[in-house]
């Protein structure tokens, strides 16, 4: 990543902590952000016993799956070998569990979040045994339960943002702002989530002027939906308004399910950084966007422009994910 400058620039704590490295090309033009974390593995490789094995086999043509690549960095796939040091595995862990762009998402997601870059030994179960101690994971997850009997469910739409799904998490502690409640918007067929801060007292009119014509909206009966100015905006909008069966919201569980991880995330963010909602409301949106969705198979991000976003951890990871409708419709159907 390359920026420009016309001043002299000196490199911040901030990007330090997050353990990038930079090279300056000249006094006053650009520098680039490098993983301070990827050449710390590399290093490390040289002298780990494990990896020298491996090393060997590929030389011997037996090490199916591992190659070396022209520095000398073993890989498993497309994925990089973590040496057996402590603090780099611990570092791996502590940024895709404990930060704003990650916030603590649970044993699977965030495993699969990983087996993205990183390869190591055991890798499964040190991420299972990392979240288990989580303090915070103890003190906000919530019991995930499947409840006894669903409705018919909805049908998978054909296109991104084609349909979205949406409802409100109310009775929040007002904000500085005079927030007290927040917007979820769901497209049901990418699961990429847009969390809104808003108030309860806010009309149709005002939260339309968030909307696009021409979609189709299933909502949980919510004050604001249900009202008749509402659905005559939405009809002014050529929108189509349809409601999920009363006091059933099982037929909309993509926003209750939505809803339950936000919430667990917005109190992870009030334990450990201390934040308001509307504050973390941008990293829970990223977070819950960029993370494993396991009926999707990938990230909602993936889903949605082919890629993940990059962060501190996956900072070269470049590689795209072409998915294709069919394709696409049929992994949303879970």
């Amino acid at each position: 990543m390359a920026v420009a400058f016309r001043m002299p620039f000196e490199p911040c704590a901030e990007f330090e902590s997050l353990n990038l490295g930079f090279v300056h090309h000249t006094t006053v033009a650009t520098f680039e952000a490098e993983p301070t974390l990827e050449q710390e593995i590399r290093n490390h490789q040289k002298t780990d016993e494990k990896i020298q094995e491996i090393r060997e086999q590929i030389k011997l043509g037996k090490a199916q799956h591992f190659r070396e690549d022209e520095q000398g960095t073993v890989w498993y796939k497309n994925r990089i070998c973590v040496p057996d040091v402590g603090s780099i595995k611990k570092l791996i862990l502590s940024e895709a569990h404990d930060t704003a762009y990650s916030i603590h998402p649970g044993s699977t997601k965030m495993y699969h979040d990983l087996k993205e870059r990183f390869w190591w030994y055991g890798m499964k179960r040190a991420v299972a045994e990392y979240v288990a101690v989580c303090d915070t994971c103890q003190r906000v997850k919530a019991e995930h339960q499947r409840p006894a009997g669903l409705l018919q469910p909805l049908k998978i739409p054909e296109w991104k943002w084609e349909e979205i799904s949406m409802d409100f998490i109310v009775g929040l502690p007002r904000t500085q702002k005079g927030y007290n409640s927040i917007w979820v918007v769901v497209d049901r067929l990418t699961k990429v989530a847009h969390f809104i801060p808003v108030n309860t007292t806010y009309s149709g009119a005002r939260l339309a002027e968030l909307y696009i014509s021409r979609i189709r909206i299933i909502s949980d009966r919510g004050s604001q939906f249900t009202s008749r100015f509402w659905e005559q905006l939405h009809d002014s909008l050529d929108s189509k308004l349809r409601f999920s069966t009363a006091y059933r919201p099982q037929t909309d569980g993509q926003t209750e399910r939505t809803n339950q991880i936000l919430e667990d995330m917005l109190r992870a963010c009030a334990i450990q950084y201390g934040t308001s909602c509307d504050k973390s409301l941008p990293y829970a949106e990223f977070s819950y966007n960029n993370s494993y969705q396991a009926s999707l198979k990938k990230s909602p991000f993936e889903a949605l422009y082919g890629r993940r976003c990059r962060t501190p951890l996956f900072w070269n990871q470049t590689e795209r994910s072409c998915v294709f409708g069919p394709d696409l419709i049929g992994d949303a159907e879970q």
